[in-house]
């Protein structure tokens, strides 16, 4: 119960960013795409490319991204292929989109800084490296193939800045270059930036949304399953093979991975389909439902997990 209302107290300031978005883009017709633009193409690659120069790599941290990417772009293939006759317009992608990902940034670093202690906190923000590649990079390409060519998506995937961000960082963290003092402080700035205009875009993807048109049960059930059962229930087969027979992970990254596995629905959802045109309402309405749900079901699962 004390997890349960921890998290209300903290997570409420969200849902009124999440309002606010919504207010800007209906009454004060503040432009959505801007926002998509600027998150993807400006802020996202100045977040990743500090904070992969920031970090200490070893092989365990090597993991914790690498499975995070690989998993989340199979489920996302999968998805994409198994359904891609269900929806005629570009449900289907971003269906995909959001099976293979969370919330890890906007939702899940702000519960992890209330649920870890700091050292095991900046693992969880490391590992969030890995859903902003995939985010722009597999997501990308299987939310614009709705809008685009594959050669398009391919294209336009190659073209986003936080791809060569990210190989930047890497590269400077491996010759040895450290953050200067000086700029950190407006390194956290980018951060919450990022993280408030992020949580806004949900409620500007609900702009001119019909409860008639955009509530899709088959979608929704479909994107619940794999992120709230499937996720957990994968990452649990892997902790618990890897306490008894390999041991090569430790108690920090299992709890990590775990944390990772039932964040609600990535807020990105929304922005890539608003800046590709690929049904956003409908993607805001069930990116904002998990985060609702989340409320309740996070606490429910990690006091069945016990390893908090």
């Amino acid at each position: 119960m004390n997890v349960l209302f921890i998290l209300l107290g903290k997570i409420f300031p969200l849902y009124l960013t999440i309002f606010v978005g919504f207010i800007l883009t209906r009454y004060f017709r503040v432009k959505r795409e801007h926002i998509a633009f600027l998150l993807i193409y400006i802020l996202g690659p100045v977040v990743i490319f500090f904070a992969v120069l920031s970090i200490e790599i070893n092989l365990q941290l090597v993991f914790l991204p690498m499975f995070i990417y690989i998993f989340g772009s199979l489920i996302a293939f999968y998805i994409l292929y198994k359904y891609k006759n269900q929806w005629k317009d570009a449900s289907v992608n971003t269906l995909a989109f959001t099976c293979g990902t969370g919330n890890s940034g906007y939702f899940g670093i702000p519960l992890a800084m209330i649920l870890l202690e700091p050292s095991v906190a900046n693992i969880f923000i490391f590992g969030t490296l890995a859903s902003i590649l995939y985010e722009n990079s597999t997501g990308f390409f299987v939310t614009a193939k709705g809008t685009f060519t594959a050669r398009q998506s391919i294209m336009k995937v190659i073209k986003l800045p936080v791809l060569y961000s990210f190989i930047a960082g890497i590269i400077f963290n491996i010759l040895g270059f450290k953050t200067p003092e000086v700029i950190i402080p407006y390194f956290e700035n980018f951060k919450w930036a990022y993280g408030l205009l992020g949580m806004m875009m949900l409620g500007m993807g609900m702009k001119g949304f019909n409860i008639h048109e955009d509530f899709d049960k088959k979608y929704i059930k479909i994107a619940y399953f794999y992120k709230f059962i499937f996720w957990p229930g994968v990452v649990l087969a892997i902790i618990f093979i890897d306490k008894n027979f390999i041991n090569f992970l430790n108690e920090d990254i299992y709890k990590v991975l775990f944390l990772f596995s039932i964040i609600p629905l990535a807020g990105n959802t929304v922005t890539l389909a608003i800046l590709l045109k690929a049904k956003p309402e409908k993607a805001s309405f069930t990116v904002l439902l998990s985060t609702l749900i989340s409320v309740i079901y996070i606490p429910v699962v990690l006091a069945l997990y016990g390893g908090f």
